[in-house]
C-alpha cells in the first residue's frame, strides 16, 4: 500500500474511533516474554522516544521516566492484556431465590484509547437477572477493571464486558451501560470538552423495552 494512503488511513481509523475486532488484537506470542523483559525493552524505547523529542535526560526529574512508565504500562493501566489477572470469580447458588433485577451503578473505571494512548474516564451500571447463580458484587466491579486495563475502544470494552457476565453468570439476562470521556476528544482534534460516550448492551429479558425501562428507572433513582 502506498505510504501516503496508508497513514491517511490509520488518520481515519482513529478520528473516526473505528475498533477492528471484538476481541483484543494479540499476537499468538503475547506472552513468551515475562513482565520484566517487557518492562526493560519499554525502558528503553520510551527513552529513545523521550529523547527523540528533545528531552535532557540527564536531567533528575526525567531520568526515572522511562522506567516509570515501563512498570506503569506493563503493572498498572495495560495489566488487562495479561489472563494471569483476570479476577478469580466465585458463583453461588441463589439460595434465597431472588428472582427480580439486581443493578450495580456508578461502577468508575479508567480505559485507554488504542488509536492515541489517551485516558478513558467513566462509570459502568450493571444489571443481570439470576438464572439461578449470583457473584459478589465486587466482582462486578473487578470484571470492569480487568477489561478497562487495556487498550480500547469503548464499543468493544462493553461486548466484553457483557460477553464474561453472561458466562459466569450463566445468563442472558444481562445489561451494561457505559458513559465515558474520551481524552482523545477532548485534549486533541476536535478538542470537544463537554461531550461524552454512552454504549449499552442487553439480552434477555432486557430486549423488552419495559425492563430495560425498570433498570434506568433505578439508576435514575440512585
Amino acid at each position: 500500500m502506498n505510504t501516503t494512503i496508508e497513514k491517511e488511513l490509520f488518520e481515519l481509523i482513529g478520528d473516526n474511533h473505528q475498533m477492528t475486532s471484538a476481541e483484543t488484537p494479540l499476537r499468538p506470542d503475547a506472552f513468551i516474554k515475562t513482565d520484566e523483559q517487557k518492562m526493560s525493552n519499554i525502558e528503553k524505547h520510551f527513552h529513545a522516544i523521550m529523547e527523540e523529542m528533545g528531552l535532557d535526560m540527564t536531567d533528575d526529574s526525567l531520568q526515572g521516566t522511562p522506567h516509570r512508565v515501563a512498570k506503569m504500562f506493563i503493572k498498572e493501566i495495560f495489566s488487562g492484556l495479561n489472563p494471569e489477572n483476570k479476577p478469580k470469580i466465585s458463583v453461588f447458588d441463589n439460595s434465597y431465590n431472588y428472582d427480580k433485577m439486581l443493578v450495580e451503578a456508578d461502577i468508575s473505571f479508567n480505559s485507554t484509547c488504542e488509536h492515541h494512548f489517551l485516558p478513558i474516564i467513566g462509570k459502568a451500571h450493571i444489571g443481570y437477572v439470576s438464572s439461578g447463580k449470583v457473584i459478589g458484587l465486587s466482582k462486578l466491579n473487578r470484571i470492569v477493571d480487568y477489561y478497562s486495563r487495556r487498550p480500547q475502544v469503548q464499543e468493544r470494552l462493553i461486548m466484553q464486558i457483557f460477553n464474561e457476565l453472561k458466562t459466569v453468570l450463566e445468563t442472558e439476562s444481562v445489561i451494561v451501560v457505559m458513559e465515558a470521556k474520551h481524552l482523545c476528544v477532548s485534549s486533541r482534534g476536535i478538542q470537544d470538552e463537554s461531550s461524552y460516550t454512552s454504549t449499552i448492551q442487553y439480552g434477555g429479558i432486557f430486549n423488552q423495552k419495559e425492563n430495560r425501562n425498570d433498570f434506568f428507572s433505578l439508576l435514575k433513582n440512585q
